[in-house]
């Protein structure tokens, strides 16, 4: 089912904000009630991956103005992120979690204001985990203040619409974590950068309805998928091998699940030999950038945009 366009038809969107949820009927509409509360016009769409506690009734009595579009069978929220973008009638699409809100009504505009250079396909949100110790944001020292850096996180980023659907979209088969970094890395490879926001955060509630064992299980199968699918030889063997040890050391020490840990490893090979993608290696020069990204935190473009592939949207690109 779909509801009318979120926005007054004399206005066009802006942005469109798109929240997949899934039984968190009153976080999501926390986060609508946020959406809706930006200083420039937003079309807001919420895609309800199988919800059975009335979410999509509820967002629909409360936010007429939203469009809802509700799966009978849950598809995983990577699925109903491709669909969102897909379905956005905006250029920009931020994506906000459903336990998740707008800290104020500025941040849609802010970050919309950083989409100001041709090499921007998406923006870095600043966030914050409200429940959880702070940790150390990176800082960018540009006189510009355009700083580039490996990723975003799923729960505060915004993306260029149409560049997302000439990548392909997220790779569905990771099915649940891990999307984000592979997709920025085919931007980079695409001549495009994730850029640092430094807009009003995100408010990150993290639901206390998670099914950590499945985070664990993915977590460890994407991370290692990741690497097999793009790291370029010969770095390959020693980054796989470094990430189980890594992997390792966490979920056996520091947060210990060993056996969820165990299922996530068994998992690789089976996907290696079940799913259609082939390995497609970046180019060496795009991996060393990503690793020196990774390892700085946030760079100048103008550190490195003279190595960046020409831009490549119109043309063919890796998907």
């Amino acid at each position: 089912m779909s509801q009318a366009r979120g926005y007054a038809e004399d206005r066009a969107p802006q942005a469109t904000v798109v929240i997949t949820t899934k039984n968190r009927r009153q976080d999501t509409l926390n986060a609508v009630q946020s959406a809706f509360a930006q200083t420039v016009p937003v079309e807001v769409l919420v895609i309800d991956d199988g919800s059975t506690d009335g979410t999509a009734e509820a967002i629909q009595q409360a936010f007429p103005q939203a469009r809802v579009d509700r799966c009978e069978q849950s598809r995983g929220y990577i699925v109903q992120r491709n669909r969102g973008v897909a379905m956005a009638s905006a250029p920009i699409v931020f994506s906000l979690d459903d336990d998740a809100v707008f800290s104020t009504s500025r941040v849609v505009e802010q970050t919309l204001a950083e989409f100001d250079h041709p090499r921007v396909g998406a923006v870095a949100i600043p966030h914050i985990d409200v429940h959880l110790p702070p940790v150390r944001r990176p800082v960018c020292r540009s006189p510009d203040g355009l700083c580039a850096v490996p990723m975003y996180v799923g729960c505060a980023h915004a993306l260029r619409r149409d560049l997302f659907l000439h990548l392909g979209g997220y790779r569905e088969f990771f099915f649940h974590q891990g999307e984000e970094m592979d997709y920025c890395l085919r931007m980079l490879c695409a001549g495009y950068i994730t850029r640092l926001g430094r807009a009003d955060p995100i408010h990150h509630f993290v639901s206390p309805k998670r099914d950590n064992q499945r985070i664990v299980v993915y977590g460890v199968r994407n991370i290692l998928l990741y690497s097999w699918y793009n790291v370029p030889m010969p770095y390959l063997p020693v980054r796989m091998l470094g990430s189980v040890i890594n992997l390792t050391r966490y979920h056996c020490l520091k947060n210990p699940h060993p056996i969820w840990m165990l299922k996530g490893l068994w998992a690789v090979p089976r996907a290696i030999l079940s799913l259609p993608q082939r390995r497609a290696p970046v180019p060496r020069v795009i991996y060393r950038l990503d690793r020196h990204l990774a390892r700085r935190g946030a760079v100048p473009l103008s550190e490195f945009e003279s190595i960046l592939p020409p831009l490549q949207q119109g043309s063919k690109a890796r998907a």
